[in-house]
């Protein structure tokens, strides 16, 4: 950050590097339990080919899918956390900024001394 950039304007900064975290570990998660359920759909479709049992596709991504749940929680618990993390931050801010709209609305003094 340069010495021109105006202290008022780190919140805004760190909100929206927050966002931009959120929105990658969202993404990771997502994309982590996506690939589990497509390696654990291979796995069915592959045991079952080599026990000569004909199981259509979308059977294995259904039962893929139900196993991949609770499996994902296990596996992926760091991320699943960081992700939670993000949000509560995320959620703390909106609700920050709402009171402080609430007050403003009600014409009490804004705590932070700006000028409106």
């Amino acid at each position: 950050m340069s010495e021109a950039t105006p202290p008022k304007g780190e919140p805004e900064q760190q909100t929206a590097g927050i966002g931009a975290r959120l929105a990658r570990n969202l993404a990771l998660y997502t994309l982590a339990r996506l690939g589990l359920v497509v390696v654990v759909t291979a796995a069915i479709f592959g045991v079952a080919r080599l026990v000569s049992v004909d199981i259509p596709l979308v059977v294995a991504a259904l039962f893929a899918l139900i196993i991949a749940m609770p499996l994902s929680l296990t596996l992926f618990k760091k991320l699943r956390a960081r992700v939670n993390e993000d949000i509560a931050v995320v959620d703390a801010k909106r609700r920050q900024d709402k009171a402080q709209l609430r007050a403003r609305l009600r014409g009490d003094d804004d705590s932070t001394g700006e000028v409106s």
